[in-house]
């Protein structure tokens, strides 16, 4: 691994680089303010960005969003686009949890409205979508032939089975099913593990969040967006659960090989990689969009139970609700897309590893009525401060690959938080700033406490003023629960 202590050349205000030296192909560019340097600096993140700079066919900059930490080959919050016929794809690009994502859906609720009934609705909430490590629900358990239609079909096999409308489909990344998924690129073992976890949260930082909009800074984007001041959304935060982990460590091993197969020097172990165009790569790439697929039939499934309970507690109709799916995001991903590259269209494989995809105005991949506004970005902060929503932006596609943070980014290891936790209630002082939270396990909450955390306000002000991301709204908390 490379050394964490090379020098930063400041750019800007928001910008960093890290000079091409050694092995590295190509520079590495770090968004951040100054306030954020030191921290960044207190793991092996920047040696990580440096790394993927060593990478065969690297297009551009390795690049980190300001919510960059150490993660597993690349760092969280990184962004690398690569040739499609010398580049690479790497497992380590994409993360463990393959599509985890964000599900935001607006409402017709008036925040006063639900004053007296936030503790029922967390309740019903906990009640109705499984939570933690190992859960599940009785009642969804996938046979063979299913598990098969829903890592091809995605979110469309849940809106058939019943789980939301088709109208969500058009508000989904991908409309919900990323194509060229191979469910024979599926370990038998990989299909133990997600047969029983469909529509279910999982654990760590994972969660469904009752929020109220309390600032709006773009009137007519919020508009376009279904949010209105004072008035309650709900976050969907969960990915492929133990399905995708396991197509990510099956994988490993196929690309320890390939790398050596294919006489690719690894600067880290967790980078392995093969060419995106051999056998081990396209395979890699089919099994990687059949994991996504089911991650987004996930959310699609709670999205539909979310629905429910807010039903059930509030005794209202769904049309009178007004729940509306504003958006699903994925942001553990490789992707093979267009980009304009020294003023040319160029398609590349884009790795986002805890980095979201933020395609500006007017591309032909948005909904029609995002095209005016740009994609939304959803951006979940600590169950104890706010999130924001932004657009993507023209200068995300110029600078990032259409590319933005993807939350806060931890500032501790969840044994260093749970060590700060002690001798403390974290239900208790959330409950003082009147949050209502319900967990699978004690240890959740310590591990999730707001401290654990980046000041998710600053990472969004760094991306709003580097250009690649627009404000458009806040949220708060008022009730969550997570695994």
């Amino acid at each position: 691994m490379a050394d964490q202590n090379f020098s930063l050349e400041k750019i800007d205000a928001n910008r960093w680089r890290i000079e091409r030296q050694g092995n590295m192909r190509t520079s590495g560019i770090i968004y951040a303010s100054a306030a954020m340097i030191d921290t960044i600096r207190a793991d092996q993140s920047l040696a990580q960005v440096a790394n993927v700079a060593c990478l065969p066919g690297i297009v551009g900059s390795s690049l980190a969003m300001p919510d960059i930490h150490w993660g597993y080959g690349f760092p969280i919050g990184g962004v690398a686009a690569f040739d499609l016929d010398e580049g690479v794809v790497s497992p380590g690009g994409v993360g463990y949890d393959i599509n985890c994502g964000v599900r935001l859906m607006s409402t017709a609720i008036p925040k006063a409205e639900i004053a007296g009934r936030l503790q029922q609705l967390v309740e019903g909430l906990f009640a109705n979508i499984p939570s933690g490590v190992g859960s599940h629900r009785k009642d969804l358990k996938l046979k063979n032939r299913e598990h098969r239609d829903v890592l091809l079909r995605g979110a469309v096999w849940a809106v058939d089975h019943g789980y939301g409308t088709a109208q969500d489909l058009r508000h989904i990344e991908d409309t919900g099913c990323i194509k060229g998924a191979d469910p024979d690129a599926i370990s038998e073992k990989a299909y133990e593990r997600g047969s029983p976890q469909l529509g279910t949260l999982g654990s760590g930082n994972h969660f469904v969040e009752i929020d109220w909009v309390d600032e709006i800074y773009d009137e007519k984007a919020a508009a376009q967006l279904g949010l209105v001041k004072d008035f309650i959304a709900v976050t969907v935060h969960t990915g492929s659960r133990g399905f995708g982990y396991q197509v990510c460590d099956d994988f490993l091993k196929v690309m320890l090989r390939a790398s050596e197969k294919y006489g690719i020097a690894l600067p880290d172990r967790q980078l392995c990689c093969a060419p995106v165009s051999s056998p081990e790569g396209k395979q890699y790439l089919s099994a990687m969009a059949a994991a996504a697929n089911y991650a987004f039939t996930n959310r699609q499934i709670i999205g539909h139970w979310v629905r429910e309970t807010f039903e059930q507690v509030l005794g209202r109709r769904q049309r009178d609700l007004g729940m509306e799916l504003v958006y699903d995001v994925c942001h553990n991903i490789a992707k093979i897309e267009e980009h304009v590259i020294d003023g040319k269209p160029r398609r590349v494989c884009v790795h986002r590893k805890g980095a979201t995809r933020a395609f500006g105005p007017g591309h032909p991949q948005l909904p029609e009525d995002y095209r005016e506004t740009g994609q939304p970005v959803l951006i979940p902060g600590d169950m104890g401060r706010c999130s924001f929503v932004l657009t993507g932006t023209q200068g995300a596609m110029e600078e990032t690959f259409g590319s933005t943070c993807h939350g806060a980014g931890r500032m501790m290891s969840r044994h260093q938080a749970i060590r700060q936790a002690k001798g403390r209630s974290i239900s208790r002082e959330l409950s003082g700033q009147g949050i209502i939270v319900r967990a699978a396990a004690k240890g959740t909450m310590e591990e999730e406490m707001p401290d654990a955390y980046k000041d998710v306000t600053m990472v969004v002000d760094v991306v709003a003023a580097a250009g690649v991301g627009k404000k458009v709204a806040r949220l708060r908390p008022m009730g969550v629960i997570k695994g």
